[in-house]
């Protein structure tokens, strides 16, 4: 069974349940989540996407991004995602949610209203290869420097995300 995403306005206010392909075709605004795993040095946990996603395969992203399902709240699904593709929870808090369009090569589009969500964990993710190839942990500073120098390594809506986030996330 095909994934619905939630269609939202502006204000967040639900207009709608669509199936996840059909609105990335359509670029229809939907509801998504974005989290950020920090650990007690300050750095961020990255994932490198897994190699046969139907869009942004091997490019390096936050530590796990999704869509809310109708009915669960932001820091639900994003501790249910983080559990699925990293293999841990942790408690989350949303810092702040904005609106953001990148479309792709491959005639999709992502048009989210994005909660950004940060948590805490120490320990090795047990990670899902069927999502995640691989994982990093980086200092702010240096995410946004490689960002600079190698922006093809990393999936387009990240590089969107840090930049609306870094002052937010540095002050978190």
């Amino acid at each position: 069974m095909e994934e619905l995403v939630v269609l939202v306005d502006e204000n967040d206010k639900q207009l709608g349940l669509m199936p996840k392909m059909e609105a990335h075709e359509k670029a229809v605004l939907h509801r998504a989540f974005s989290v950020f795993i920090f650990n007690d040095k300050g750095e961020l946990m990255l994932q490198q996407r897994a190699a046969h996603k139907y869009h942004s395969p091997l490019l390096w992203t936050n530590t796990c991004c999704s869509h809310q399902r109708d009915g669960e709240s932001n820091v639900e699904a994003g501790r249910r995602r983080l559990q699925e593709e990293m293999g841990f929870t942790a408690d989350l808090k949303e810092i702040f949610s904005f609106v953001y369009k990148a479309p792709f090569d491959n005639g999709l589009t992502e048009h989210e209203l994005d909660h950004v969500m940060i948590g805490s964990f120490n320990d090795m993710p047990n990670i899902n290869k069927e999502e995640v190839a691989d994982y990093k942990w980086m200092q702010l500073e240096d995410v946004q420097t490689d960002i600079d120098n190698n922006p093809a390594i990393y999936t387009e809506w990240f590089k969107i995300i840090f930049k609306e986030s870094y002052q937010k996330l540095t002050n978190a």
